[in-house]
């Protein structure tokens, strides 16, 4: 209960008194409320189906109850609210920042896709003309990059190979394709034709490119955002299992079981409308973990996955410093229940790892908290070095107020001396040849000061 409702409803009902039950109770539509309204004010508070029939009455008649409301103010006001709903989701997701994870898988997906019909379609294509090349070259970025070399397979000489070896990597390969052609028994393509597939080619190279490209930005945005599940499950089923959740903090949220899952929504519905065998992995099978793990004990090792990708994701949530040490961690758990399945060797319990593990971040911490001092005294010496001009004139002032300051103490300790003797002796005429003194040596030092005030001023006008 917030204390604008507090003091709603302060102001609207009568009050209760003290160790006597209200009159009347207040209708609210959840019961959690209800239940801490009564505790902090006292009034009894109803909720069931007869109250949310009475508040769908209410909102229905609500331009009704109030005077002062026109018409239109009411679709007004639930517009702004929703305004400020979605800008807060915004807002929620631009700090967290997984958004751009989403898209980025997304459309890596989908680059796949393309880059891999559109490559067929090059071969297809250029293999009308040169259709020896498809058995010799496999790869659909190198087809496309030596299709893009070639043109017209007449044209074919020993003077291509080296520029052939350099795409292919292999020189008896290039001279296998050198060969080819002049043995070929493509058909013969126009000029336009040729240019047509060049360009074509050429497309598919630069869609290939992307692709590399935005799989590094994806790697980066990933150690970013979620570096410990990164480290444990890898870049790619890492994103994938947060934008199939939605958002890392949905992805968080979800127990082990259901992240297991995720990604086999179709299997598990259609197993329980069968009432066959649950799915025991969904895009957590994409792991090497689980391509390495036995049959019999793959369903264990996904489990045993899940419940670490659980933990790395809410670590990656919830903490303040992005940190891999966990996700480190948690990889070497899941290496060492691997050998426990194949060779029986007794992994370590989770507590040690994970006390390891926060030794090993808090030692970081100190080594950083360590190294700011000293960039920061590094810092200072090189300024002192950059004004090399300004130190001697410093020294000299230095030096006067140095002495100045040596011979005011003197000049004390001489008095304390004469106080001393005029209490012991109680000679007048001492105290004052001292006090003449201290003053004749306080005049000295003053006219010392002033002489290097004024060497120090005739060496800046020099320089």
């Amino acid at each position: 209960m917030t204390d604008e409702l507090r003091s709603f409803l302060e102001l609207n009902l009568p009050k209760v008194k003290e160790g006597k039950k209200s009159k009347f109770s207040l209708g609210v539509a959840e019961p959690k409320l209800g239940s801490h309204i009564s505790e902090t004010t006292k009034i009894t508070c109803q909720s069931g189906e007869f109250v949310l029939e009475l508040l769908r009455g209410v909102r229905l008649h609500f331009d009704k109850f109030i005077k002062d409301l026109k018409p239109g103010d009411l679709e007004k006001a639930q517009l702004g609210l929703a305004h400020s709903y979605s800008r807060a989701k915004v807002k929620f997701n631009v700090n967290r920042v997984d958004n751009m994870v989403i898209q980025a898988i997304f459309l890596l997906d989908t680059l796949d896709k393309d880059i891999n019909s559109f490559s067929m379609r090059v071969r297809e294509w250029y293999s009308w003309h040169f259709p020896e090349l498809v058995k010799i070259v496999n790869d659909n970025y190198l087809y496309a990059r030596v299709a893009k070399l070639i043109e017209d397979k007449s044209k074919l000489s020993e003077e291509h190979i080296p520029a052939l070896t350099e795409i292919l990597g292999d020189e008896d390969k290039a001279k296998e394709t050198v060969e080819a052609g002049k043995a070929s028994m493509g058909q013969d393509l126009t000029p336009v034709d040729l240019i047509n597939v060049q360009l074509f080619a050429q497309r598919v190279m630069d869609l290939a490119e992307y692709r590399k490209n935005l799989y590094d930005y994806l790697v980066t945005k990933m150690n970013d955002i979620a570096p410990n599940l990164a480290s444990l499950i890898g870049e790619v089923v890492g994103a994938r299992l947060i934008s199939h959740a939605g958002s890392l903090t949905n992805l968080a949220k979800c127990p082990s079981s259901t992240l297991q899952i995720l990604g086999a929504e179709k299997a598990l519905f259609r197993a329980l409308k069968t009432r066959g065998n649950t799915p025991k992995y969904g895009l957590i099978f994409h792991s090497s973990f689980i391509g390495r793990a036995s049959a019999k004990n793959k369903g264990r090792m996904a489990r045993y996955l899940a419940n670490k990708c659980s933990i790395a994701s809410r670590i990656d949530c919830f903490a303040e410093r992005g940190t891999t040490v966990f996700g480190e961690k948690l990889r070497e758990q899941v290496e060492e229940r691997l050998e426990f399945y194949d060779k029986g060797v007794a992994p370590r319990k989770n507590i040690d790892v994970m006390k390891s593990a926060i030794e090993t971040t808090q030692n970081k911490d100190v080594e950083m908290e360590e190294a700011q001092p000293v960039e920061a005294s590094a810092k200072k010496s090189k300024k002192k070095k950059s004004k090399p001009e300004d130190a001697p004139a410093k020294a000299a002032n230095g030096d006067a107020f140095e002495d100045a300051k040596s011979e005011k103490k003197k000049d004390k300790r001489k008095k304390e001396q004469g106080h001393g003797a005029e209490e012991m002796n109680g000679i007048n005429g001492d105290v004052a040849e001292q006090d003449g003194t201290a003053k004749k040596k306080k005049k000295k030092s003053k006219d010392e000061v002033a002489a290097a005030s004024k060497t120090t001023k005739k060496r800046k006008s020099k320089e």
